[in-house]
């Protein structure tokens, strides 16, 4: 169609821009962005300044349906809705939610309502039921105009280990590989392509939130999600990237888990940590000093220290 035409036209200079600044390290925070990975699949690349809107997404075209991964906000959820209907008027059937954080499974309403089924791993179920829920009416207050007239809608469909949705021309893997950024984070795998739709489980920045995470747990995670043949990394938030995010990512977290571990070890408190602590590489990757995330070395000094 022609209007698919266009937009593929305008996808191609992005992909060009984007591949270069994979390797570049470039970053750019306050623009909203479509990648066309493959013919097919897409990413958005959401702005997370001067204001946070939500998640990255993306959707996969099958023979006869489409398939959404992350629904976003309620609001990002519409948006991505016209953006799909510009490459395909095929049904969107799936919503995939990574995990229960309502920048990622709030949407799924504007989904469900078009006849989508949203689909999520068993081990989310309960984070769903309680923590999601709880979010979503909390946000029913805070943003009425958003999220006033919906009801909470909750995936309808689970999975243990693995989901396969596979139709001869598309295949993709949505799995399970344990407790990272929450207890039921999984991906999104397209192994014909080498893609790997990440959820927060990875990140391209200062986005990591340990509050319903296992460090450890998580280090042991993103080791199984490397042994992927990953060639094209879409990460829950921050710019694209490839399998070299992996490594980036499992370093911040056993150099955070050692540093804290030393300093304790060290007899050094807490207070002390927070104003210690020095990951340089941290910052060359982010932007961001470490001593800034604080929330995140308060958590891992409560995993190290069972407190």
């Amino acid at each position: 169609m022609k209007n698919r035409r266009v937009l593929v036209a305008l996808l191609s200079v992005v992909v060009l821009a984007g591949v270069s600044s994979w390797s570049a390290g470039w970053f750019s925070p306050t623009e909203t962005t479509i990648h066309e990975l493959a013919p097919g699949v897409y990413f958005r690349k959401v702005l997370n300044e001067p204001e946070f809107i939500g998640c990255n997404q993306g959707w996969v075209v099958f023979k006869d349906f489409v398939l959404v991964i992350d629904a976003n906000f309620p609001n990002q959820a519409e948006e991505v809705v016209k953006l799909i209907r510009k490459t395909t008027d095929k049904p969107i059937r799936y919503v995939f939610d990574t995990h229960y954080h309502g920048d990622h499974a709030d949407g799924n309403p504007i989904y469900t309502k078009l006849g989508a089924i949203a689909i999520a791993s068993e081990n989310s179920r309960e984070l769903f039921d309680t923590k999601g829920i709880a979010g979503f009416e909390q946000s029913q207050k805070d943003k009425p105009d958003e999220y006033g007239k919906l009801d909470y809608d909750k995936p309808s469909l689970y999975f243990p280990k693995k989901l396969v949705l596979d139709d001869g021309t598309m295949r993709v893997e949505l799995i399970y590989f344990g407790h990272a950024h929450t207890a039921g984070d999984a991906i999104a795998w397209l192994p014909k392509h080498g893609i790997a739709f990440t959820g927060d489980a990875i990140v391209n920045g200062a986005f990591n939130y340990t509050g319903d995470s296992d460090t450890e747990s998580w280090i042991g995670v993103l080791t199984e999600v490397g042994k992927l043949p990953i060639k094209k990394l879409a990460p829950g938030h921050g710019e694209p990237s490839d399998g070299s995010l992996i490594k980036t990512q499992k370093r911040y977290f056993v150099e955070l888990r050692e540093k804290i571990q030393t300093a304790i070890d060290a007899g050094k408190t807490l207070d002390q940590i927070k104003k210690e602590i020095d990951l340089p590489f941290y910052e060359k990757w982010t932007g961001v000093n470490v001593r800034e995330r604080v929330e995140n070395i308060e958590h891992v000094y409560g995993e190290l220290t069972d407190k």
